[in-house]
């Protein structure tokens, strides 16, 4: 078997196996056995299951960047300093994110596994993360906050984090949902359908008024 066969095949086992039981809870054991190679093959492309699963993420996250920083330079371009209205924005990430993962799993494993990457006690994880993906999604953070002006910086964050939280959930629970629909509402509804269905309830979300101060109401 060639060197980037195994590869492969190592990357495809240990990401199915680590979206269906998590980091902890797979082995590597657990791959080599399913992928059908030894231990020694994983130490040596490897060297340990931290770097195989910091792997795992970049064959999604590498080619996820390079597009997302490109699509936001178009879109820096086309409104020449203006801020770039909420919805386009997310609707350039919800595009990009679709694009990236027909070339590898599915997009119910990488929804899986980025749950995961926050969920899960992997501290080394979101560390490589921050420092090799952390660029464009500060960019893109910026782009929210001119899109935004009149929300505090506090309040933004967690309005970006329960949009975040809202699109893993919904995605990497796609099939069930999809079955759901179909069954009870007879729907067929495509992951495109899916995501402009969700697009107005997220924006609707950041653009929400802001709560009313807990104290002010007291007094």
């Amino acid at each position: 078997m060639a060197q980037t066969d195994t590869v492969t095949r190592i990357l495809n086992t240990a990401e199915v196996l680590f979206a269906e039981r998590g980091f902890a809870e797979t082995s590597l054991r657990n791959i080599t056995s399913k992928a059908k190679v030894n231990l020694a093959a994983v130490n040596y492309h490897f060297g340990s299951k931290k770097a195989l699963i910091q792997a795992v993420f970049a064959r999604y996250l590498d080619p996820f960047t390079e597009r997302f920083h490109a699509r936001l330079d178009e879109l820096e371009a086309d409104y020449a300093g203006q801020p770039i209205p909420l919805e386009v924005l997310l609707e350039s990430m919800a595009r990009t994110v679709l694009e990236v993962p027909a070339e590898r799993n599915s997009l119910k494993v990488f929804m899986r596994l980025l749950g995961l990457a926050y969920t899960q006690a992997q501290g080394h994880l979101r560390r490589y993360i921050q420092q090799q993906y952390g660029s464009v999604f500060t960019r893109f953070a910026e782009l929210v906050r001119k899109a935004t002006p009149e929300l505090p910086d506090s309040e933004r964050f967690w309005r970006l984090h329960f949009m975040l939280g809202t699109v893993i959930f919904t995605l990497s629970g796609l099939d069930a949902l999809r079955d759901i629909a179909e069954q009870d509402y007879g729907e067929h509804v495509s992951v495109r359908e899916l995501i402009r269905r969700l697009r107005p309830v997220v924006v609707a979300g950041m653009n929400a008024p802001l709560p009313e101060d807990p104290q002010a109401l007291a007094g």
